[in-house]
């Protein structure tokens, strides 16, 4: 099957955003794509740099006006759209919040990110409620598909718990870049480390890995996020098959082979050998 990244860059008009991703869905499913991946909360500038009250407002139900609109564009072309989105579920209670269209329009489901940092430019936790749906694996018509968020990536358990509910691909809507002031220094270690421990998930647990970022400066012309792009797709043995650049947007369409998964993992049998018996003090904070 073929599998769509869409990169993209953001602006202050949320129609021209969501317009831009009805168009990267379109020119992904024209290349061939059947599963389709648009970066984290494309529909507006990425608003976690400040603490204000106001950007509550860019919220929405799920289902609702986002979900009815790229659901009918996923019947349409017959294709299977993972949209991120800015859940409001009641008033004071906000997720960011992933959804799987199948390629009949239908809303197989959603998953509520699980894991909210709180970082400079990176203030999360003023606006969204850790996840409460667990995490979750969508049969879709092409493909199991797995789809955690962001901050997610960087946690082995989120991928592997994940991979145990039957996954065969791994999906990541990302919003991730450098602080400018901090990127001559570290700028290369973080993203090298962003990307590996990506592709380690998907050694670790057999499976493809898909992230999708998004690119461009925002917020302070002084400061502010430069998003570093580099949306990517890695194979069972972590080795990337296609990478998009880091200044510009770009719609990559990839073929994978589910086949690799059952060979990949029978003959790196991680699953098979894991210690289950020994785990337990996994779900203790520290051991002291």
């Amino acid at each position: 099957m073929q599998i769509g990244l869409v990169q993209m860059q953001m602006s202050t008009d949320l129609e021209a955003n969501t317009q831009a991703a009805i168009a990267g869905v379109r020119a992904a499913a024209a290349q061939g794509a059947q599963i389709i991946c648009l970066p984290e909360l494309f529909r507006s500038l990425y608003f976690c740099q400040s603490e204000d009250h106001a950007h509550f407002a860019l919220a929405e139900s799920i289902p609702g006006p986002s979900t009815e609109r790229f659901a009918a564009l996923a019947r349409e072309l017959e294709v299977v759209i993972i949209a991120s989105l800015f859940e409001k579920r009641a008033e004071g209670l906000y997720h960011n919040t992933a959804v799987v269209l199948d390629a009949d329009g239908t809303l197989v489901g959603k998953y509520r990110k699980m894991h909210i940092p709180d970082d400079p430019l990176f203030y999360e936790k003023f606006y969204f409620t850790p996840g409460d749906l667990g995490f979750q694996v969508f049969q879709t018509r092409f493909a199991r598909v797995g789809v955690l968020v962001c901050w997610d990536q960087w946690y082995p358990e989120a991928a592997r718990l994940t991979a145990l509910r039957g996954a065969d691909l791994l999906f990541y809507p990302t919003a991730i870049g450098w602080h400018p002031s901090e990127k001559a220094e570290y700028g290369v270690a973080q993203h090298q480390s962003w990307e590996t421990i990506q592709r380690s998930h998907g050694i670790a647990n057999g499976c493809y890995v898909v992230s999708v970022n998004r690119t461009g400066h925002e917020g302070d012309p002084a400061g502010g996020i430069e998003f570093w792009g580099q949306s990517f797709l890695s194979d069972p043995s972590g080795t990337i098959l296609t990478k998009a650049p880091v200044q510009e947007p770009a719609i990559l369409v990839t073929p994978i082979d589910l086949a690799r998964l059952d060979v990949q993992r029978t003959h790196w049998p991680f699953l098979r050998d894991r210690r289950i018996d020994a785990y337990g003090e996994i779900t203790r904070r520290y051991i002291d």
